[in-house]
């Protein structure tokens, strides 16, 4: 080690070297040293200098460890060494670090995490192989997937009647898990409804406890029972923004309530009704449009349209024109053809109005809407069952008259199937046929059976075979009313099943009807083709979700005065 050179002074290096009693070693006298070896010692004197013994003190000598004490001096003064840690012995300790802090987190939170979700992995297969779930309950349903598991392997295709192509299973329910119920959040795809269907002026209080499944099958119970201060109780349950489709085949299985000669009203959307005069329906509905929830049906409910013309303005005029809208309706209605409001989405919807698009490439909205297809109505005439298959429509034909040619309208057996004498009202127009049903597949007939019936876009079939089909140039233009074609359907549609009662479907024969009674669905199916399969509630290209947020309050039975909501504008009515 070299010192600076001011450090000695040569007087005091002088007095070091000179020997004096002071730099003398003394031995005490008890010392366990021999007398020899301390009178050697006593003779001995240690100079204090370095240099004396040997040693290189020049400023100049550099010993190897003088990088460890030397200072760094900065314009005169002294400063800490500074180095960097960037150095390979620098980047080699800190990943040393960074690989023993990795290990503790690994030995410390992954290991028991993994093990943990190992656990919870082997726990659950055990007890699925026991049919139990992880909180050691017994499920209510056997399954959770679009198609049931019970549903049986030669039903997992079906042929189109219209091209004979095979189509695909996408979802089914075949309702074999006895004692479900459809409260709110109690199943994955469907829930019944708790209200009171006053858009059919219907006679009982539709309750999520009417509605089971049992031997195998869904049980809708319709009972002579004080509900909410109505005299009757019956169920509607629908899969509305839990599972649509847009295009395809949906078919049941269905035993229609009572008896074949009284008339109740049951529906299905796919819809059927049944006997004097149940509302028994198996039905489809836009997903824009929530069955039962009055204000998300104004303007709605049953438009499909897509053109931007008086056929979106309200009541289907303008300035009292065209004529035929003002005069070709009926007589209760004071010949006005529509009372409909005008669509409320339509392609006229100005830029920049509420409207959950999409648009066309000429910057116009598509029109949207909540169309309806009724897989059937169950009815009588002149004491045997038969069931309405139809679709709703609006804006409407002159007189209600759709172009029912024998290119467009296409019955399989007229000895069963006939054009139905109702052909709509102000606030829809129907294309529609009865076809007489199986007359024993009927609640309290001699051998109760169940009955096929489904829709195919746009085909009807009853007791498993073809009844009807509508092509589509049957709803084309009208020149009369000034309106366009009309498309099929090509909104996500949800399923509805009920059973009510309602005199709007005609006399209700309380007479002869027995209470309770009972409508039995074994399974429902839809198919689509594979090459164009198109399930969910909000698609891209009809997009639904951002615009039925609010869509939770029956009571509400028009969009503006009740839900307190803003008319988009309308640029042929008004401009923008």
């Amino acid at each position: 080690m070299s010192y600076p050179q001011h450090a000695l002074e040569a007087s005091s290096t002088a007095s070091l070297l000179r020997p004096s009693e002071s730099n003398l070693v003394r031995i005490r006298d008890d010392s366990r040293y021999s007398t020899g070896a301390r009178s050697k010692m006593s003779s001995f004197s240690l100079p204090a200098d370095p240099a004396a013994w040997g040693t290189n003190v020049s400023i100049n000598y550099r010993e190897s460890d003088d990088f460890l004490h030397n200072p760094d001096v900065r314009k005169g003064k002294i400063v800490d060494h500074v180095g960097s840690i960037f150095t390979s012995r620098g980047l080699a300790n800190l990943g040393f670090l960074l690989l023993l802090c990795t290990g503790l987190l690994a030995l410390f939170i992954g290991y028991p995490v993994l093990t943990y979700v190992s656990n919870i992995q082997t726990t659950t297969a055990a007890l699925n192989a026991l049919g139990i779930n992880g909180t050691g309950q017994v499920p209510e349903i056997g399954n959770f997937g679009l198609i049931d598991l019970e549903t049986p392997d030669d039903a997992y295709t079906k042929t189109s009647n219209r091209d004979g192509s095979e189509w695909q299973l996408v979802f089914s329910d075949e309702f074999n898990t006895d004692g479900r119920t459809f409260y709110p959040g109690d199943d994955p795809y469907w829930e019944a409804v708790n209200l009171h269907y006053w858009a059919t002026n219907n006679l009982e209080w539709y309750d999520p406890a009417a509605i089971t499944t049992e031997n195998g099958s869904l049980v809708i119970t319709f009972s002579e029972k004080e509900t909410h201060d109505l005299n009757y109780q019956g169920g509607m349950m629908s899969t509305w923004n839990k599972f649509c489709f847009t295009g395809g085949l949906f078919e049941a299985s269905v035993m229609l309530p009572g008896i074949n000669n009284v008339c109740l009203q049951v529906a299905c959307t796919f819809s059927f009704v049944i006997s004097e005069v149940m509302n028994i329906s198996v039905w489809a509905m836009g997903n824009l449009g929530r069955a039962g929830y009055g204000a998300t049906l104004d303007g709605m409910w049953p438009y499909t349209y897509d053109s931007c013309d008086v056929g979106t303005a309200p009541n289907q005029t303008k300035n009292g024109l065209p004529e035929a809208a003002v005069e070709d309706g009926g007589s209760s209605s004071d010949y006005a053809l529509s009372y409909l409001p005008g669509q409320r989405l339509s392609r006229c919807t100005c830029s920049g109005s509420s409207h959950p698009g999409p648009m066309h490439s000429d910057g116009t909205y598509v029109g949207r809407s909540s169309p309806e297809i009724d897989m059937f109505e169950a009815q009588v005439t002149d004491e045997l069952g038969y069931v309405s298959q139809s679709a709703q429509w609006a804006p409407f034909n002159d007189f209600y008259v759709w172009d029912n040619t024998t290119d467009n309208l296409i019955i399989y057996n007229s000895t069963a199937s006939e054009l139905n004498s109702y052909i709509g009202g102000d606030t829809q127009q129907a294309s529609s046929v009865v076809t007489e049903t199986n007359q024993l597949c009927y609640e309290l007939s001699k051998a109760p059976c169940y009955s096929t019936y489904a829709f195919e876009y746009i085909t009807w079939y009853s007791s498993g075979t073809p009844a009807w089909t509508l092509n589509v140039a049957g709803m084309g233009a009208d020149t009369a009313t000034e309106i366009s074609a009309r498309p099929v359907p090509q909104e996500p549609m949800y399923l509805i099943i009920n059973l009510g009662m309602s005199e709007n479907f005609g006399t209700v024969d309380l007479e002869h009807l027995t209470f309770p009674n009972h409508l039995r669905v074994d399974y429902v199916r839809v198919y689509q083709d594979p090459s164009n399969i198109n399930i969910g509630c909000d698609p891209t290209d009809f997009p639904t979700a951002s615009y039925i947020e609010a869509y939770t309050n029956p009571n509400y039975t028009t969009w503006v005065d009740d839900f307190k909501q803003t008319w988009p504008t309308n640029s042929y009515v008004n401009s923008c």
